[in-house]
């Protein structure tokens, strides 16, 4: 790795590693869910590729900003990952946040093995290789699920995407449709406790506004970063104890963060309406044949829609 940064600093400000994963990799779902939840400004998914900006901050508190830009080699069984030449001192991380957004660590077969059976419901249902989506920010996947609560995603896209022109950092990075970082969680404390007064000329309602504020304050806890962890169940009894954020909410983060394997959520209008036939407590008896990979059965619903 460090004769390739050597190398990238000649070389258009840009350096590519190939990212390995375990075939098959349903590369145009994952994608797909991507694309249909792009944050403008901060997001762009074109010609097959994903791309997104990037604000890290090292050991020493130092700042790095970039940009990266992720696609799919099939036959060489592994993702491409372009990162620019800034964010080189802070590279084992922004990898390590790659490999968990596109759940590298997947062992698909062993998925398949289990959620096979959903096909008896409708055939196709479970699709072998369908990865599940993770996130490359913490803060910024779980305000985007607390602005999702029982609205669109299309609705809760353009709130994103507000509160990113307003309050997110700006960031060059030569690629059109990337310009900003999602705003931090000092970011949004610096707003003081009448966030509300803030976040409601964006649209984004009270009890919202004052959920993503708590939401800031815990997460500005480093003992809270509600990221890549071993005991979810825990980390989501925490997410519930703050004001607004309920089961559904928790277990959505404890899904795309934490890399739970095991979420399921029946009261999901996507499940539901991939569904239609089975109420949320039908849903959840019918799960249960589907643990421990629920996250995984969950995200192949939504692909049928």
């Amino acid at each position: 790795m460090r004769k390739r940064q050597a190398e990238a600093k000649s070389h258009n400000g840009e350096i590519t590693l190939a990212l390995g994963y375990r075939p098959p990799y349903a590369w145009d779902k994952i994608l797909k869910f991507l694309a249909g939840r792009a944050i403008t400004g901060i997001e762009v998914v074109n010609n097959d590729e994903y791309l997104r900006t990037v604000k890290l901050q090292n050991a020493e508190g130092q700042q790095f900003c970039g940009w990266v830009r992720v696609g799919h080699r099939p036959v060489e069984n592994t993702l491409s990952v372009t990162v620019s030449e800034s964010l080189l001192p802070v590279l084992p991380e922004v990898l390590a946040r790659i490999k968990n957004l596109f759940d590298l660590y997947c062992e698909p077969e062993a998925v398949y093995e289990t959620l096979q059976v959903m096909n008896t419901l409708q055939p196709g249902l479970c699709v072998l290789g369908t990865r599940l989506p993770g996130c490359f920010n913490v803060f910024e996947m779980s305000v985007r699920a607390v602005l999702g609560q029982q609205i669109t995603v299309k609705a809760a896209s353009t709130l994103a995407a507000r509160l990113v022109a307003a309050y997110g950092t700006q960031v060059q990075t030569g690629i059109g449709g990337l310009t900003h970082s999602f705003p931090a969680p000092a970011a949004i404390l610096a707003l003081g406790e009448n966030i509300s007064g803030h976040l409601g000329k964006l649209g984004i309602i009270s009890a919202r506004a004052n959920t993503i504020y708590q939401l800031a304050r815990v997460l500005a806890d480093e003992k809270n970063d509600f990221g890549f962890c071993g005991n979810p169940e825990e980390e989501m009894q925490k997410l519930q104890s703050i004001r607004g954020i309920g089961s559904w909410t928790a277990q959505y983060i404890a899904m795309r963060a934490m890399g739970w394997p095991d979420a399921f959520l029946p009261t999901d209008a996507g499940i539901k309406k991939a569904l239609p036939d089975h109420t949320p407590k039908e849903l959840q008896a019918l799960s249960e044949a589907w643990r421990p990979w629920r996250s995984y059965a969950t995200v192949n619903l939504w692909n049928t829609l």
